[in-house]
């Protein structure tokens, strides 16, 4: 069988991979990967760089480009065959993985080049790679007893096969819910856009020859109808705009029980067993290794020191977020009582009378705004921003291999003409697809030799598709979602570190790794910026001052209650980690009360399970971590204030940015980097100020 896994080509050959290839293929890799980690240890006794680290970065290099198109398309053409294939690799390649960690002659090798005159030789990069090595062996369990040494790799691959089942579970739930709406009156409110990306999805779902849906339509292929789904661009429509209060509810409901034990598909994909597995056996890992909880396992890789770093740091910003909060929370009970009757406010509400009430103060349509943001005027746009920034010119590439229709290439070249990146754009929400947005890597960039090897990211959101002759048209949010994700992108093709371990976003702290995309936000909010990306969809008009001054005066509107919201996730994921207690069990809803008690202004109802989807931490590499957002958007803020003195376009600044944190990567500490950069440590003003919120 001629495996395209096997090639080693420069990029994945997408619409060659079948399920079929992907055991063998990985069972090789591994194979081969265990066989020259032997060859290089038993060929010498005096280790160095290049007899032993560059050829094991080679291993590991070969196996990440393998694995990586496998993980993504499991992630955005999803299949039952190709799961399997991807769920039957994952204890292979964690167990492949704890043995490296708890190699005593590789733990023992790197030692040797530590404690070596080579060592002082080694550049900054090199030297930050055996250093993190030689941590990442402790935290592989390289001091255990072999009885313990077991039981780390055993509670290791039951948290990567436990991750993957809740990722399961949540895209199933997502999946599994829709609702025919045969009266367009039900839908009174949505917008024209909504109303036709809704009617596409019924019309794709009949030709599709339909699907099972939620309520007495399954079946009903020969009727018109729009249909709404749990697919996050349809699920915000509903609940921004329909007027339909019932059919909000219903929505909400399907929305926020998903994967659990509540609402329409109670139990069927319930994810109550996998989170509390995950937090006992993390639990169990972190005592392992001598912490007190996994909290403390976390940090080992952070920025953040202790957990009461953390902590103080969260519920400081609650305590200056809180009034403010309380008070935007005050004003939108108000509204909705004064202009619309509404006395008992719901979760359901929230968004629906948030935008009636933004249209009211500030005369500011969201609706109106996304005319102004086609995706065919807000990509060249990035790409100008960024080419007035760095100097680098963003090409397409038509001729590619892909793994879906709607995705487009592209390359990224520097001032000097030298190759620099290239990246996939996947933009569209569909089945078989998770949610959400992020950026992954295909291929990190390393020195082979003579030859660099270009770095390649895949960059993925869930906009709503084009409908018809009218391209996808963009909220502002989605818009600032789409400059975060490019900036992870960035990171992660602009380094200049030619060493696999820290190149691009490798060994990047995690509380700073959102720097680089958070940092790219502030530019969809300055008016030379949005000159640049907007453009009405139909007469190609800039974006209006009047609409321009509308969006600054709303920027912070109800920037309390989002702030507060945010600390909530962070309070709760750093909690039901820090305070586990095996006799008690993870206590997820006990602790999540707990939080909101202290910081919350808005109470969900009783049949809310937002942590049964909450696959950031259970899934998403965040646990105990969610607060790295907030963290890093410090040091974000921090970094953009300089260019809010210096000129949001400025060269020199932007070359200090370039060079001081995109190309560096992982090869010195973070805290190091932004002081390079701004030349002092960061200070909370800037983040205060962005947000609306009193220093």
């Amino acid at each position: 069988m001629n495996n395209p896994l096997l090639a080693n080509s420069t990029l994945p050959m997408f619409s060659q991979i079948k399920p079929e290839h992907i055991v063998p293929a990985i069972d090789q890799l591994l194979a081969e990967a265990r066989s020259a980690v032997e060859q290089h240890l038993q060929a010498t006794q005096h280790y160095t760089w290049k007899n032993l680290i560059e050829p094991l970065e080679d291993v590991d290099d070969k196996l990440n480009k393998a694995w990586s198109p496998v993980s993504h398309m499991n992630s955005v053409v999803n299949s039952d065959e190709l799961r399997d294939a991807y769920n039957a690799c994952l204890p292979k390649l964690s167990a492949y993985s704890t043995e490296m960690g708890q190699n005593e002659a590789l733990f023992k090798a790197y030692r040797f080049i530590a404690d070596s005159d080579e060592f002082a030789t080694l550049d900054t990069a090199q030297q930050k790679i055996i250093r993190n090595a030689l941590r990442d062996f402790k935290l592989s369990g390289i001091d255990l007893d072999n009885e313990k040494k077991q039981r780390y790799k055993d509670i290791s691959q039951e948290l990567s096969a436990l991750a993957s089942n809740y990722e399961e579970n949540l895209l199933d739930s997502t999946n599994a819910w829709s609702k025919l709406i045969r009266d367009e009156q039900d839908l009174a409110g949505l917008p024209e856009s909504a109303l036709a990306q809704a009617k596409q999805t019924a019309d794709d779902c009949m030709d599709a020859g339909g699907r099972a849906t939620q309520g007495a339509v399954a079946g009903s292929h020969n009727e018109d109808g729009w249909m709404i789904t749990l697919q996050f661009p349809s699920y915000i429509s509903v609940m921004t705009y329909a007027d339909n209060r019932e059919l909000r509810r219903e929505h909400y409901e399907a929305f926020a029980t998903r994967a659990s034990d509540q609402g329409p598909h109670a139990e069927q994909w319930d994810n109550s067993e996998n989170m509390e597995k995950i937090l006992a056996l993390r639990h169990e890992k972190a005592r392992l290794l001598g912490f007190n909880n996994y909290a403390e396992l976390s940090l080992a890789t952070k920025m953040a020191e202790k957990p009461d770093d953390v902590t103080h740091f969260l519920e400081d910003l609650a305590d200056r977020s809180w009034r403010h909060a309380r008070k935007d929370l005050a004003e939108l009970r108000e509204f909705a009582k004064q202009h619309y009757g509404i006395n008992d406010l719901q979760s359901w509400d929230m968004t629906y009378y948030s935008e009636k009430m933004r249209q009211h103060f500030y005369q500011l349509s969201q609706e109106e705004v996304k005319t102004y943001f086609p995706i065919t005027r807000v990509l060249p746009g990035l790409f100008a921003i960024v080419e007035k920034l760095y100097g680098l010119q963003i090409t397409e590439i038509s001729d590619f291999d892909s793994w879906h229709p709607d995705v487009c290439f592209f390359q990224i070249h520097d001032q000097t003409d030298q190759l620099r990146g290239r990246f996939y754009l996947d933009l569209y929400a569909r089945a078989k697809k998770r949610g959400g947005a992020w950026m992954d890597d295909c291929v990190s960039r390393k020195r082979f030799d003579d030859t660099i090897q270009t770095p390649v990211a895949y960059l993925t959101c869930n906009f709503t598709p084009p409908a018809g002759d009218t391209p996808a048209l963009l909220t502002h949010d989605e818009v600032t979602t789409l400059f975060h994700e490019f900036g992870h992108g960035l990171h992660h093709m602009l380094t200049q570190v030619d060493h696999l371990g820290v190149s691009g976003i490798n060994g990047v702290e995690w509380d700073a790794v959102e720097l680089p995309s958070q940092f790219m936000e502030n530019w969809c909010w300055e008016k030379e910026a949005l000159a640049l990306m907007s453009g009405h969809y139909q007469t190609d008009e800039k974006l209006p001052d009047a609409l321009f001054d509308k969006m600054i005066a709303a920027k912070n509107f109800q920037a309390g209650m989002i702030m507060v919201r945010q600390l909530e996730f962070s309070l709760f994921d750093f909690r039901i980690h820090r305070d586990y207690d095996p006799e008690k069990g993870g206590r997820i809803y006990e602790i999540l009360e707990q939080v909101r008690e202290q910081v919350a202004v808005v109470r969900p109802p009783k049949f809310n399970r937002f942590a049964h989807s909450f696959s950031h931490i259970f899934a998403g590499g965040y646990g105990a971590g969610y607060y790295s957002y907030k963290w890093a958007e410090v040091l974000s803020s921090d970094a953009f204030s300089l260019f809010e003195e210096k000129g949001i376009f400025d060269q020199e600044t932007g070359k200090a940015f370039l060079t001081n944190i995109l190309e560096k990567g992982g090869s010195q500490n973070a805290m190091e980097l932004f002081i390079n950069f701004r030349s002092r440590k960061p200070t909370i003003d800037a983040l205060l100020r962005h947000n609306g919120i009193a220093a």
